[in-house]
């Protein structure tokens, strides 16, 4: 705790004092960030800059879980039309699935989900067709 300001000194010389003091201890030294750049410095004023910051740190999302199931599957799917392989398509789904049918099983808070496991099978037929199309399209192959 500090000391109380004397009578007869003006607040911001006193306030100062106290800071070139804790500084001169150290403080301030074993803060969280000391001696680094302050973050997002040059990106424009935002009013619920610390409400973003602390919803990143807790690992917190905007959106209800359902929602949030919704578009990982979105973007699964996505993903596995470009994959490399059947095998990574495979990958890629089956972890999304078994995420669906716990979300099935223990409906979390927020809107219903209103999605069904993804057809494993039916979207690496796809991805066969869409390959195979690519490896006979004359107009893809490369002329020297």
């Amino acid at each position: 705790m500090t000391e109380r300001k004397p009578p007869g000194i003006s607040f911001e010389t006193w306030a100062d004092r106290q800071i070139r003091e804790a500084e001169e201890r150290g403080d301030f030294s074993d803060l969280p960030g000391f001696g680094k750049p302050l973050p997002n410095l040059n990106r424009p004023y935002d009013e619920l800059w610390w409400v973003k910051e602390k919803m990143s740190r807790e690992n917190l999302s905007f959106l209800p879980p359902t929602l949030v199931l919704r578009k990982e599957a979105e973007d699964a799917l996505a993903a596995a039309a470009e994959a490399p392989s059947e095998r990574a398509v495979r990958e890629l789904l089956s972890g999304v699935n078994d995420r669906i049918r716990e979300a099935i099983r223990r409906p979390p808070p927020g809107p219903p989900l209103n999605l069904a496991p993804i057809d494993i099978d039916e979207v690496v037929k796809e991805w066969r067709n869409r390959h195979a199309a690519d490896e006979t399209d004359p107009a893809d192959r490369k002329t020297d």
